[in-house]
C-alpha cells in the first residue's frame, strides 16, 4: 500500500474544525487499503504569528517543501488586523504559493443536484453546473513590484500595485487550461481586460498563440473579465474551462462559488511545474476563508475541505477511484437532505461540522 506524507496546516478561524473532518475521511481510505497517509501538522497565518511572529516559520516552509502535498484550511481574522503588513496572516499563504512555485490554481464549481435550490440563481441555470476555473497564481498584481505606499511632497499619499506578466507565465497556465479542457468538454474561455490593460493585451496574444500552435482542436473564446462576471450569473452553463490571471481569477471564482450554493462547497488545487518524474509540488485548500464569526461554534461546512483532500488524491497521488468515491459520498449525503447551516436553505434543520464529516465518512465506507 502506497504511503503519502501530507503537511496539514489548519490555520485560523474554522480551519482546525474542518481539518478534523478530513482526517476522518482519510482514515476510511486508509482502512480500505487504498493508501496510507502520514499527517504532519504545522502553523500558518495568525496562529503562526502568535507562535513565531511570522506568517509561516522557516521550519514549516521546509516541511511544506518536503511533503508529498500540502493541505491548508484558512488564514486570517480580525485579531491580526493591525499586525505589520509583511507578517499578516495572508503573507503565509502567498509565500507558500510563491516558494513552492504553485502557478496553476484549479477551482472547480460543481452544483450537486440536491443543492440546486440553495443557489441564488434559478434551478434551471445551475443544475448540473460543472465549471473549472484555472487561475494563474504566482504572478500578476499580487506579486508585482513595485508594491508600496509613498508620501508625496504635497502631503498626499500614493499607493502602487504592479500588474506584471511575462510570456512564459501565460504560456504555462494556458497549457494547463487546454489540457484540462481536452479531458472535459473541450472548450476554454480566456478572460482579461485587453481593452484597458497592456497585461491583458499580452495575455490574449499569448493564449491565442499557444492555442494556434498546440491546441487547435480545443474551442477557444476570449471574454473581458467584467463581461464574464455578468455571464456567470446570467448563463453559467455556457462555460467549461475558464483561464484567467491572478486578480480576476480570485474574484471570478468567488462569484462562481455562489452558483453552487455556498463558499463552503468549493475546494481548490494549486499545482507547480512537473519534475522529470512527473511529480508536482501541490497545495490543496478550500476557497472559503477563516470565517471568524462562526469559529468554535461547530457549524462550519467541511465539504470544501474534504473535497480539497479528494483533489489531492486525484492530482498528486493518482488515486482517481478514491477521489471519485469521495465526490460520490458527498453527493449521497446531500441527497439524503443533510445540511450544514450555510446550505440549509428551506430545510427544517441543519447538522454540525462534525456530524457532516461523520456522514461523509460513513457514506464513503459503504461505497468502498
Amino acid at each position: 500500500m502506497a504511503s503519502y506524507n501530507i503537511f496539514l496546516l489548519p490555520g485560523d478561524g474554522i480551519g482546525p474544525e474542518v481539518t478534523a473532518e478530513v482526517e476522518k475521511v482519510a482514515k476510511v481510505v486508509s482502512d480500505a487499503g487504498l493508501a496510507k497517509f502520514e499527517f504532519e501538522k504545522g502553523l500558518v497565518g495568525g496562529s503562526a504569528y502568535d507562535a513565531h511572529g511570522l506568517a509561516i516559520s522557516e521550519a514549516d516552509m521546509a516541511r511544506a517543501q518536503a511533503a508529498d502535498a500540502v493541505l491548508l484550511a484558512a488564514v486570517g481574522g480580525p485579531k491580526w488586523a493591525n499586525v505589520p503588513y509583511d507578517v499578516r496572516p495572508e503573507a503565509g499563504l502567498l509565500r507558500l504559493r510563491k516558494d513552492l512555485g504553485l502557478f496553476a490554481n484549479l477551482r472547480p464549481a460543481l452544483c450537486y443536484p440536491a443543492l440546486a435550490e440553495a443557489s441564488s440563481l434559478k434551478r434551471e441555470l445551475v443544475e448540473g453546473l460543472d465549471i473549472m476555473i484555472v487561475r494563474e497564481l504566482t504572478g500578476g498584481v499580487y506579486f508585482g513590484e513595485p508594491k508600496e505606499i509613498t508620501n508625496l511632497p504635497n502631503g498626499q499619499k500614493r499607493a502602487v500595485d504592479t500588474q506584471v506578466y511575462e510570456t512564459y507565465e501565460i504560456e504555462r497556465i494556458a497549457a494547463v487550461a487546454f489540457e484540462m479542457a481536452r479531458k472535459r468538454r473541450n472548450k476554454v474561455t480566456s478572460s482579461e481586460k485587453h481593452n484597458v490593460m497592456k497585461s491583458g493585451l499580452l495575455w490574449k496574444e499569448v493564449v491565442t498563440d499557444v492555442h494556434k500552435k498546440s491546441y487547435a482542436d480545443v474551442q477557444l473564446e476570449h471574454m473581458l473579465a467584467d463581461a464574464l462576471g455578468m455571464q456567470l450569473v446570467r448563463w453559467p452553463k455556457q462555460f467549461d474551462v475558464i483561464v484567467t490571471d491572478n486578480l480576476f481569477g480570485d474574484m471570478l471564482s468567488d462569484v462562481a462559488s455562489m452558483l453552487t450554493g455556498s463558499l463552503g462547497m468549493l475546494p481548490s488545487a494549486s499545482l507547480g511545474e512537473a519534475d522529470a518524474n512527473g511529480k508536482r509540488k501541490a497545495m490543496y485548500e478550500p476557497v472559503h476563508g477563516s470565517a471568524p464569526d462562526i469559529a468554535g461554534k461547530g457549524i462550519a461546512n467541511p465539504i470544501a475541505m474534504i473535497g480539497s483532500f479528494g483533489m489531492a488524491l486525484r492530482y498528486s497521488f493518482g488515486l482517481i477511484e478514491a477521489a471519485d468515491l469521495i465526490e460520490k459520498a458527498i453527493s449521497d449525503v446531500l441527497a439524503q437532505g443533510l445540511r450544514t447551516a450555510d446550505i440549509k436553505g428551506q430545510a427544517a434543520s441543519s447538522i454540525s461540522t462534525s456530524a457532516m464529516g461523520d456522514a461523509i465518512a460513513n457514506a464513503l465506507k459503504k461505497a468502498i
